[in-house]
């Protein structure tokens, strides 16, 4: 599980930023929280805040250190390629521009009978990796033991064994991160870190281009198990009990070497007698198309206890549609491997104390020197001193400016004439 995320220097977010997912010291929802290697953690956080606040560059951020850990071996001895995947710091100063961007995680795995906890963090300039570092600390333990370490002078690999150690030494470049390259050489303790990267999932649902590609992504088994697409029925019947099956064709290639494509059209039966009518998948609603989409992503981090990360997830989405998603993570009896849900949205309908702890609510907000700040509901505290209380309407005080992160509105006015 996901314990802490923490990032400096990454687009609007110039300074140390933390998403903190360890449960803070209050009683609502206390059987939702999961007890792991010492640590109490949550499997929910939702991200408010205005347009253009930073909450899609938290999203980016995540995504951006997964993906640099699965892809890194790529950019060995390939600078111009580096340079085109490099992070983008904070640009409006001339300092954070020039800087290093900086990403870590502390994470436990998941069904790890051990309950180690691990720390992991890397950091990159515009030559390459400028520090990375890798701690574990057994569930007993007091403090965290060094994996490895390196900085642009340092290179500690004492977590190794003498054969990993000359394997590092001999093939690592600046480029390339040593948990990256150590799991490409089967080193048992980087190869765990690399896969929990491997096993999170994403979702965009801000863009176009995302909603339509993953709309044609479809479940494990979906074409060949009668049983699977059974189930994404009664997945999809949860809001829409028009569809009562698929019908899958496979496409004639033109060419061998390409992946099988398929025409999908959904099954609905008339409204006037027992007869069926199909249209093409396609052709169903923006909201259907998403719901489908997020059964790959749903179906995996549910069975793996791993991440899935949401950029708007009210998009398109009836807010009860929404709720009845997110309380699949909150549910124990549901999310039995201990899955957690991380995601943005304007949804203002799940702000509430009846749906979610103080701690699983996050704030981003940007300021005039156009820098972004995330800040938990749970650590606020208003202008008279006090913390907000539990029973507060957590929907009415956001929208009435109390927890700040709203936009700043003023008259459009497009018709008056200077």
């Amino acid at each position: 599980m996901l314990i802490q995320f923490s990032f400096k220097n990454y687009k609007s977010f110039r300074d140390d930023t933390v998403l903190d997912l360890s449960a803070a010291k209050m009683t609502e929802f206390n059987n939702r929280v999961v007890t792991v290697g010492g640590e109490k953690i949550l499997p929910v956080a939702a991200i408010y805040g205005a347009n253009a606040s930073g909450k899609s560059n938290i999203y980016e951020a995540f995504y951006y250190m997964s993906e640099y850990v699965e892809v890194s071996l790529h950019y060995g001895d390939d600078s111009e390629h580096f340079e085109e995947y490099r992070p983008t710091p904070f640009l409006f100063d001339n300092e954070s521009a020039k800087a290093e961007s900086c990403f870590e995680v502390y994470f436990t795995l998941p069904n790890d009978p051990t309950e180690k906890t691990y720390n992991y963090g890397f950091c990159i300039g515009k030559q390459g990796v400028t520090e990375e570092w890798l701690n574990s600390k057994a569930k007993t333990a007091r403090k965290y033991s060094t994996v490895f370490y390196r900085s642009e002078n340092e290179l500690d690999l004492k977590g190794f064994n003498k054969a990993g150690r000359n394997s590092i030494e001999t093939a690592l470049n600046k480029e390339v991160l040593i948990v990256s390259l150590g799991a490409k050489l089967k080193i048992e303790k980087c190869k765990l870190v690399r896969d929990w990267f491997v096993v999170n999932e994403f979702a965009d649902f801000g863009s176009a281009v995302t909603n339509y590609f993953m709309s044609r992504r479809l479940p494990k088994g979906f074409v060949e198990d009668e049983k699977i697409r059974k189930k994404v029925v009664d997945y999809l019947s949860s809001f829409d009990e028009s569809i009562k099956g698929f019908r899958i064709e496979e496409v004639p290639k033109d060419d061998e070497s390409k992946e099988p494509t398929y025409r999908i059209n959904t099954i609905h039966k008339k409204v006037d007698s027992d007869d069926t009518a199909e249209i093409p998948l396609g052709m169903e609603s923006a909201g259907t198309l998403k719901m489908f989409a997020l059964y790959s992503e749903l179906q995996e981090v549910i069975s793996r206890g791993s991440v899935l990360f949401i950029d708007e997830l009210n998009a398109r989405l009836h807010p009860l549609l929404v709720r009845n998603f997110i309380l699949i993570f909150l549910n124990p009896e549901t999310n039995v491997n201990h899955a957690q849900l991380i995601f943005t949205t304007h949804d203002t309908w799940q702000l509430s104390n009846q749906l979610l702890r103080r701690d699983e609510i996050w704030f981003t907000e940007k300021d005039k020197q156009g820098v972004s700040t995330l800040y938990s509901l749970a650590d606020f505290i208003d202008e008279d001193g006090t913390r907000i209380r539990k029973d507060e309407s957590y929907e009415k005080n956001y929208l009435l400016g109390k927890y700040g992160a709203i936009p700043t509105l003023k008259t459009i006015d497009l018709i008056r004439e200077d």
